[in-house]
């Protein structure tokens, strides 16, 4: 089988070609003995089937990040395959054609078959850059296609020339590559005065703090208001009704069948309050193990990621970097950081997969534990809304300021403390443009399909064990035991306890757990804010151990034990 690999810098729109070439069905893993993300689909090239890997982003052969280390031990095992089959699409920014030009030479040197794809060539035009396509490919002695991702431009191009892919023949040294860029520049590419578009005034502003900081909390606040609409519409109009209307009357007559009650029914059906079924309280399999990750947390996913998606294709993701970088320093981490937490939001998971984005280990681990810390996922802000909500905004206001304050306070302590030092921010920052629905639609649709994956069977395992403790007694017996810490520090009554366990499997089914308890409002805060903090569920606390080593997973876990106990007294001392 043929194989192509799509290999370019960061933000050159890999996925957006990669979307063009493979259509919808694509599988994303991960690369063998690491956490770094890849995707690969298929195509037909003149009727033969073809593989093709989008490569993690990278600006050189010479990796500085775990991500290139994955893209350059990618490209060097095509090349020891010495497998005819192979090509590489070198995705290169049109508008930046000399940075890009830095990768391209080097993967020439490696001697791999090239086609270049000039990609964002609409955008040349209208930023004053001529480039002779010509010159260029007779230049670097392999093809090149000017292509336009978002309208499609040259792909078709791109694909009837993908079998005059060559290695080039073109020589130069090492310690000469800038030089030789410099002529190569000059002589392919020319530029020509032209005005700032809207769009270009726009992205400045978005960065420079007196403008961007209000930019940011406009953005964000509208960002948020989308995600809290489309979600509740979602629930109210589409996943309640259907529950209520379609599945309850069924759950209702496999309870007659189970007679009722008893352990099985308990299991499945879970208990009947007033004879009818409540789906977040009777904790049955097929009634809160199913209401729960569909009903009232997949719309907030499914709203989440599409704005996430939207934001990380316009361009503005790494703009908010740069933006923040300043207070980030003050955490010990730098602007890019930005993205695992608002990741985070959506799922703990992917955010702490987005900490390779970092350099250090040191920032990589004040990252994952703050993120594990002090920002709960989207599944349980849901759950927080929708019952922390019922005391009024206040309660909720008090639940997040808590969480943010707590976010502040550690950073800087982690920052005084640990050792090391915080790089500073290295970042392309692409000009916006307006997301391809295509690639934005496939992206959102491999999230909600591995949140579906993932979420669901950690949902019914935590209920099944929920009831299988209560109906051995365990959790009693555990809350007697931790009485002290429970009641007593905490505020909270003994049979929080079985909350606490099941935040280990999944933090918003462990609150919803909170309803049967009647608590305060008080209480209620305070177990909201102590189940974000104590530790982070079973899904994300594997990814953190293969992130940050056991070693250091374990100094994570005793800061936010200790954490939460501090937090928690307090707020039982001050509510």
């Amino acid at each position: 089988m043929i194989k192509i690999l799509l290999i370019g810098n960061p933000n050159v729109g890999k996925s957006v070609i990669f979307s063009r070439l493979t259509g919808v069905h694509v599988i994303a893993s991960n690369y063998p003995g690491t956490t770094v993300e890849f995707t690969k689909g298929y195509m037909r090239i003149e009727g033969e089937k073809a593989e093709v890997i989008d490569v993690p982003g990278t600006y050189t052969l010479e990796p500085t990040s775990k991500a290139e280390e994955v893209a350059v031990e990618m490209v060097n095992n095509a090349i020891k395959e010495d497998d005819p089959d192979i090509i590489g699409i070198n995705i290169v920014d049109a508008t930046n054609l000399e940075r890009n030009l830095n990768l391209t030479l080097q993967l020439i040197k490696k001697g791999i078959p090239l086609i270049i794809c000039l990609n964002f060539w609409d955008e040349t035009k209208h930023t004053g850059i001529h480039i002779d396509v010509e010159k260029l490919e007779k230049t670097l002695g392999v093809p090149v296609v000017p292509t336009c991702g978002i309208t499609g431009e040259g792909i078709k191009d791109l694909v009837s020339r993908l079998t005059e892919a060559r290695v080039s023949v073109y020589q130069y040294k090492i310690e000469d590559r800038w030089s030789e860029i410099g002529k190569i520049i000059n002589e392919v590419q020319k530029l020509t005065h032209r005005h700032h578009t809207i769009w270009e005034r726009l992205g400045d502003a978005s960065i420079h703090p007196l403008t961007g900081i209000p930019i940011a909390f406009i953005v964000l606040f509208l960002a948020f208001q989308i995600i809290r609409f489309i979600g509740e519409s979602l629930i109210g109009y589409v996943f309640e009704p259907l529950f209520e209307n379609l599945w309850a009357p069924l759950m209702l007559k496999l309870s007659a069948l189970l007679g009722s009650s008893g352990f099985i029914h308990n299991i499945l059906i879970g208990k009947l309050i007033e004879g009818e079924i409540e789906f977040v309280e009777s904790l049955g399999l097929l009634t809160t193990g199913l209401f729960v990750p569909i009903a009232m947390v997949l719309p907030y996913i499914f709203a989440f990621y599409l704005v996430l998606s939207f934001m990380e294709d316009s361009g503005y993701l790494p703009r908010l970097g740069v933006l923040v970088d300043t207070l980030m320093h003050r955490i010990g981490i730098h602007g890019l950081a930005i993205i695992p937490m608002l990741l985070g939001i959506g799922c703990n998971v992917p955010g702490a997969l987005a900490t390779r984005v970092l350099e250090t280990r040191r920032e990589r681990f004040i990252t994952a534990t703050l993120m594990a810390i002090a920002v709960p996922c989207m599944a349980q802000i849901a759950m927080v809304i929708g019952l922390v909500g019922r005391y009024g905004a206040s309660a909720i206001a008090i639940v997040f300021c808590s969480l943010f304050i707590v976010w502040v306070i550690l950073g800087l302590l982690m920052n005084l403390i640990l050792k090391g030092e915080s790089p500073e921010i290295f970042v392309e920052i692409p000009p916006y443009r307006f997301p391809y629905f295509g690639a934005l639609l496939k992206k959102l649709w491999m999230r909600i399909l591995w949140f579906l994956k993932e979420a669901i069977p950690f949902v019914l395992i935590g209920v099944l064990i929920v009831n299988i403790l209560y109906s051995l007694h365990i959790i009693e017996f555990i809350g007697r035991i931790a009485a002290p810490v429970i009641t007593g520090i905490l505020g909270l009554p003994k049979d929080a306890i079985g909350a606490l366990i099941i935040g280990f499997l999944r933090k918003d089914v462990a609150v919803g757990m909170l309803v049967p308890l009647g608590l305060t409002k008080a209480q209620m805060v305070t177990a909201s804010v102590v189940l974000t903090m104590y530790f982070p569920c079973i899904a994300t606390f594997a990814v953190l151990i293969k992130e940050l080593g056991i070693k250091d997973m374990i100094k994570s876990a005793l800061i936010m034990i200790v954490a939460t106990l501090i937090v928690g007294g307090i707020l039982n001392l001050i509510l």
